[in-house]
């Protein structure tokens, strides 16, 4: 068992949470306190009543979100956001989210993680947006389609793919979670290949105008491996227990 607050020091820390802007929704750093010592730290993806309540079952713990519990903005506290806070406080359960200071990362990024996960060589921060790097690049040296495969393995899924590009491609691009309406500015910063989680219609009719493969891996997907390294890693240094609950959108 340890303190929240030497938890949440070294998260707040670590991960720029007082620097890095985001939507203001997202309130990255701790957003649900608890008053017990925590004896486990819980990842998952959304801080959804799902997950809540199944984390809530073995509390006193924290859970560490990529998607935390006010996406939504401000919400009368009543039907399913009342029963979330009521839940987590019940059991115990404190809610940390991390979203952009995640994403980007060098560690323990989501962004970072998938390129090492595809093996992508020589990845560098790329895709500068406000003074922030949104995502990393890195070069293939081998086909379209071993990539492909590659990403579906490590994503444990069906890749959507636009295969308007390269049969050989060399640059690829990663920016995990919603990013495919990106593919532009991709392209302008000599991107073949653009990795993402998910985009709107119209940019998979602009990657085939442009020339360029965008791979749709899904939004959930490729945002599972910033909150699983992570939670392991405070797990390993605080000495707690740890478990990932996997709640998928399919989206």
């Amino acid at each position: 068992m340890i303190d929240l607050c030497e938890v949440v020091e070294f998260l707040d820390r670590e991960l720029k949470i007082s620097s890095i802007q985001d939507y203001p929704g997202a309130m990255n750093g701790l957003q649900l306190s608890c008053v017990r010592p925590i004896g486990r730290v819980i990842a998952a993806v959304d801080a959804s009543l799902p997950v809540i309540k199944a984390a809530a079952l073995s509390s006193p713990a924290m859970l560490l979100v990529h998607h935390g519990m006010f996406w939504q903005g401000a919400q009368p506290i009543r039907g399913p956001w009342f029963e979330k806070l009521k839940t987590a406080m019940d059991a115990g359960l404190a809610v940390y989210s991390a979203h952009l200071p995640l994403d980007v990362h060098p560690e323990w990024g989501n962004n970072i993680l998938l390129a090492q996960a595809l093996g992508l060589m020589d990845p560098v921060p790329f895709f500068e947006s406000k003074g922030l790097a949104m995502g990393v690049r890195g070069t293939w040296d081998r086909g379209r389609k071993e990539l492909l495969e590659t990403l579906g393995h490590a994503l444990g899924g069906r890749v959507h793919a636009c295969l308007a590009g390269p049969e050989q491609p060399s640059q690829i691009g990663i920016i995990t979670g919603g990013a495919g309406s990106e593919v532009a500015k991709a392209k302008d910063a000599g991107i073949d290949t653009f990795i993402t989680g998910e985009g709107p219609h119209w940019s998979y009719v602009l990657a085939e105008e442009l020339g360029v493969n965008l791979f749709y891996g899904g939004h959930y997907a490729t945002e599972t491996f910033g909150v699983k390294a992570l939670g392991q890693h405070l797990a390993g240094k605080f000495g707690l227990a740890y478990d990932f609950i996997d709640h998928p959108s399919g989206l």
